[in-house]
């Protein structure tokens, strides 16, 4: 069963090399057959690559796009006039093979930042690859290829629901591994989906998503200059048009958290050197705001990320990030816990307690570690105070990330 990003009815793909790299794929294709409803979510960074500044432009006056043309290997930032004048190039590049115009196209880039794109060999790639774009699952998974840098493996996800009797399709492709941090990250991520719903909720589907997802990832505290998020609903699936805040879009909204929550874990999980993914979960906080602030602060602790990685249960590290995260809570009710699938372990509770140091490291060993931080340690005598929590993940921090971008480069 295809679960690429060709799955949704109305979407074409593909992915090749065409030189901008050694010798891996490096430019990716997404079209729709019709005029698709279009969202999209940037780096809040202030230095923004062309292509993020391009998509922008396009965002703010119209609400529909026909396609998307990605290259990896270079992300066109710091680039000046000549980086958005081939940005456009690209664009239009498409556009003319597609005939639609310009604008209905939107363009993104990553990579090494502050060079030019070799732009005559991105333009003969776009016709190059051109003719291959195909709906089949096979040119979904060559698309996923050509939007990855250093990442080791494919990210895709897949979610189906009814909607006014109609089966809706969304699949998604994500890069990221380095340079990741909330508020985004150097992360591509593109959704598409043949649901029907205006422009207006799609937008605000996708950044109420975002806010879940991509900006609860940490992996080593550097937010990028390219990191966009994108969706594109052909409306084919004919479900009746969503066009309030009703049960329907809450259903979908919830389909789109699972596929972007899903493409956010594989980046903190494929994080540039990483052996092990943290997922840290606040809870008892007295506002969204502090929850978010400590989850966050405690998956992108450097000497937190270290302990992880060597198997520390080093609570002291969570506690002192939780501290200067700027969010407000009481340390006096605080209680800290491990866990992995060899079991679980409190470390913390109020103040320090005893524990099994060797149990600890065996379980903090796992591919997969979560912390759990409860605000109010009366939750932990089964009292429901209620509160706010959110959800973080992360990476542990090894001697690989040095290596990865000591020659990122070369």
């Amino acid at each position: 069963m295809n679960q690429t990003i060709t799955a949704p009815r109305g979407f074409k793909a593909a992915g090749a090399h065409v030189g901008i790299k050694k010798n891996k794929e490096d430019l990716t294709l997404i079209l729709c057959e019709k005029e698709a409803t279009v969202a999209g979510c940037f780096t809040r960074n202030v230095v923004k690559a062309a292509p993020v500044i391009y998509d922008q432009a396009i965002l703010n006056g119209r609400n529909t796009v026909r396609g998307i043309v990605i290259n990896s290997g270079n992300a066109n930032a710091c680039t000046g006039r000549q980086g958005y004048a081939n940005t456009v190039a690209m664009a239009r590049t498409f556009a003319e093979l597609t005939g639609c115009s310009t604008d209905e196209i939107l363009v993104c880039s990553t990579g090494v930042i502050g060079q030019q794109l070799p732009i005559d060999i991105v333009i003969d790639g776009i016709k190059q690859v051109f003719p291959t774009l195909n709906d089949d699952e096979q040119a979904g998974k060559n698309a996923c290829l050509g939007i990855m840098t250093t990442d080791t493996i494919e990210k895709y996800a897949y979610e189906e629901i009814t909607l006014s009797g109609k089966t809706v399709k969304l699949a998604g492709i994500c890069k990221g591994s380095g340079m990741i941090h909330p508020n985004m990250a150097t992360m591509l991520s593109f959704v598409t989906t043949d649901v029907n719903i205006s422009s207006e909720l799609l937008r605000k589907a996708l950044s109420e998503s975002v806010s879940d997802t991509y900006n609860m990832v940490s992996v080593d505290r550097d937010t990028s200059t390219n990191d966009s998020a994108v969706v594109l609903a052909s409306g084919l699936a004919e479900n009746k048009l969503i066009d309030s805040e009703n049960e329907e879009y809450f259903a979908f909204l919830a389909a789109l958290n699972k596929v972007n929550k899903k493409l956010a874990m594989y980046i903190a999980r494929d994080g540039e050197g990483a052996t092990k993914l943290i997922e840290v979960t606040v809870s008892g906080a007295d506002t969204d705001y502090n929850a978010r602030k400590i989850a966050k602060a405690v998956v992108s602790s450097n000497l937190f990320k270290a302990a992880m990685f060597g198997a520390d249960a080093n609570w002291g590290r969570a506690l002192c990030a939780m501290g200067y995260s700027g969010a407000s809570f009481d340390p006096s009710k605080v209680r800290l816990e491990f866990s992995s699938k060899r079991g679980h372990i409190t470390v913390y509770d109020t103040q320090p307690i005893v524990f099994d140091e060797n149990e600890a490291s065996e379980i903090i060993s796992e591919r997969k570690i979560c912390v759990t931080i409860s605000l109010d340690s009366s939750m932990s005598a089964g009292k429901d105070s209620g509160g706010f929590s959110a959800v973080a993940w992360g990476c542990d921090l090894t001697y690989d990330y040095v290596r990865i971008n000591g020659d990122y480069r070369s």
